[in-house]
């Protein structure tokens, strides 16, 4: 069957690439349409000149993102201190997650953020997801011209990060994309190397009256890190002395040398839909009917070449190797009906095929655990939303009906214009979530690390109220209950890495701040987040405050070709007990014994902009040196010393 559905997949993929043949876009604007998909627009407020488009026709106003949802953005090639915050290996801001030493490899969460609504298990190794795009991450486009973009930044001893991406619409109706980002970075500690690859391809294609849609993605990823450990316990007193003879990283004795993880995926996306009814001038209903396809198969992939006893016993001396994977199969049919007056209303039903696990039984501990968690899972979805006078309402929800894995969400929204400026809305969330299949379904070549488990779903409950306004700041507030909060944590009888569920409520609050003060050619730009947590087994950890704040300064120089920022950012999180890091699972684990923390780092940046190039320079942690050795990433994984970095960010239009 999925054999069959590739192939399908493919010949659909090529037929869409030789259904059209004209050569360009029309150059008549209103002919092209910024609207052509029929979705809500969503423009950036910040716009760029059109100096480099060679086509004079060609407005930047046309060259088009278009998300999964398929609202749209415009091409945004600006220089400002959100593209200074964008600028690193994930390629998006990662406020709220601490990075490890090498590029590459794993962050730990600062901040929490509890607005998942799958309402299927999530694979595990989440510490190496944070670079896996899923498919809210892949994008479409809708370009006048080609279209070409170029990302480069240096990474740690012999290595650099690359991402290149490629796109032309070949007519009106049809574009394809093409881009691949990769990474290899050796590091500065030993055993540490990366080696990251993401490929996409993308297809979209509409007919000429725009009742036909389809959108379609291919992504092969990569991500390789060999493992360590973290430093012995014993070096650690001399990683934190400051001793210039353990300033050369590499000399630290590492946990092992011998380990790497690596988690593989494949996946084949379509989103196709017909509109049934149109609107036009003459009515305002319109019903859409839809379909969605996907196949991810993905595995993860951990080997060491002998026994450690930082993992405990082993069924074997050498050559260990742990693998399990997934293959996923979705199918989702769906009804939207629009009306002026009624708002937009969607309706779905969804079935999910499953096929978790491993290649053979265990039998430890007079326990027999299975090699398989398969099925299938039915789920029933909907979503709703409004204009109702100065209000906009908008609800979701989602139910599993039949198959093994329970799951529900519900969440509604309220949203208000008080002024132009001024917008304050409210959101309230409830989901139930069967644990990951990790936390199900365990097996390993050593010991500890076997297991089968029945956790009960986690139940969540979200209460978020928003103001946004430019004068006054962004705030948010979120309020939010966990019940049978499932987590890691070592055994006390062990000292050894397992599963848990929490067996009381989580109380948890989060006020997020955003705000930038502009004096002349000056800015400072602040984001601070404030968490409290009620948590009687200490299981959810999180620092009590968490801030960013950029000075900067920005100008244009040699007759407005130049345009420069510069300032310093300072980042920093108070002391509190961090998860630990455990590279077999790939997985962070809860740790009660000490806390870490209480560091402030300092970037120095300059930036400049010229023409459709943005260069970026960056000393890293420039205060290290005198600020004390006791940074950390994870507890035994040290932060990054002081370092300069610099890279570009390069668009061409054709």
């Amino acid at each position: 069957m999925k054999k069959l559905f590739l192939a399908v997949f493919l010949i659909s993929v090529v037929h869409l690439g030789y259904s059209q043949n004209r050569p360009i876009l029309s150059k008549d604007k209103d002919a092209r349409g910024n609207n052509r998909l029929g979705e809500n627009n969503q423009y950036s407020t910040k716009s760029t000149s059109n100096e480099n488009i060679k086509n004079e026709d060609a407005k930047i106003e046309d060259y088009l993102i278009i998300s999964k949802e398929r609202d749209t953005i415009i091409v945004d090639t600006t220089l400002t201190i959100l593209k200074e915050y964008k600028f690193n290996y994930l390629r998006k801001d990662n406020y709220g997650l601490l990075p490890f030493s090498n590029v590459g490899q794993s962050y730990n969460t600062l901040v929490y953020h509890f607005n998942d609504t799958n309402l299927m298990p999530l694979f595990g190794a989440r510490a190496r997801h944070f670079n896996y795009m899923e498919i809210d991450d892949i994008n479409y486009y809708r370009v006048p011209t080609p279209l070409t973009e170029l990302y480069f930044k240096t990474a740690f001893e012999q290595g650099q990060q690359l991402d290149a991406f490629f796109t032309v619409n070949t007519s009106e109706q049809l574009n394809m994309s093409i881009a691949y980002k990769g990474v290899r970075s050796l590091g500065k500690y030993q055993n540490i190397l990366t080696s990251t690859g993401n490929f996409r391809f993308t297809t979209s294609y509409n007919t000429k009256n725009n009742r036909y849609v389809a959108n379609a993605h291919i992504v092969m990823q990569d991500l390789l890190n060999n493992e360590n450990g973290g430093i012995t316990d014993s070096n650690v007193p001399y990683f934190e002395s400051g001793d210039p003879e353990f300033k050369d990283r590499a000399v630290l004795e590492v946990n092992f040398e011998d380990a790497e993880n690596i988690l593989k995926g494949k996946r084949f996306h379509l989103d196709h839909s017909f509109k049934l009814i149109q609107k036009d001038s003459t009515s305002s209903n319109q019903l859409t009917l839809g379909h969605i396809i996907s196949f991810e198969d993905k595995y993860y992939e951990y080997n060491q070449t002998r026994q450690n006893d930082y993992f405990g016993e082993a069924f074997q001396d050498r050559n260990l190797r742990d693998r399990v994977t997934l293959e996923n199969f979705y199918n989702q049919v769906y009804a939207k009906y629009e009306n002026k007056t009624l708002g937009e209303a969607t309706f779905n039903v969804a079935h999910n095929n499953y096929n978790y696990g491993y290649d053979k039984v265990t039998f430890i501990n007079n326990q027999y655990i299975s090699n398989r968690l398969k099925g299938d899972v039915v789920s029933l979805g909907g979503a709703y939303k409004n204009t109702i006078g100065a209000f906009n309402v908008e609800g979701n929800f989602g139910l599993n009906i039949s198959g093994d894995f329970d799951g529900n969400y519900i969440s509604g929204k309220a949203s208000y214009n008080v002024t132009k400026d001024i917008g304050l809305s409210a959101m309230i969330t409830h989901s139930s979530k069967a644990p990951n299949y990790n936390y199900q379904l365990y097996q390993s070549v050593y010991e500890n690390y076997n297991w089968q488990s029945n956790f009960n779903n986690t139940e969540t409950q979200q209460l978020t109220f928003a103001l946004k306004s430019n004068k006054i700041a962004n705030v948010s507030v979120d309020l939010i209950t966990i019940n049978d909060y499932l987590y890691f944590k070592k055994d006390e009888s062990l000292g050894l890495v397992k599963p848990f569920q929490n067996d009381a409520s989580i109380n948890y609050l989060k006020v997020n701040l955003e705000k930038e003060f502009t004096l002349g050619k000056f800015s400072l730009m602040n984001t601070m987040t404030y968490q409290n947590i009620k948590d009687d087994n200490q299981v959810l950890n999180v620092p009590e405050l968490v801030t960013r704040n950029t000075l900067y300064y920005s100008n244009y120089f040699f007759k407005r070709a130049l345009f420069l920022q510069t300032g310093v950012t300072l980042r920093y999180f108070t002391s509190y007990n961090m998860n630990a890091y455990d590279p077999l699972l790939a997985e962070f684990y809860v740790q009660n014994n000490q806390e870490y923390g209480d560091f402030p780092r300092l970037d120095f940046f300059i930036n400049a902009k010229v023409q459709q190039a943005r260069i970026f320079l960056k000393a890293e942690h420039f205060n290290s040196a005198w600020t004390g050795y006791d940074f950390y990433s994870a507890p035994n994984h040290p932060y990054r010393d002081f370092v300069v970095r610099f890279g570009i960010v390069w668009n061409f239009f054709l």
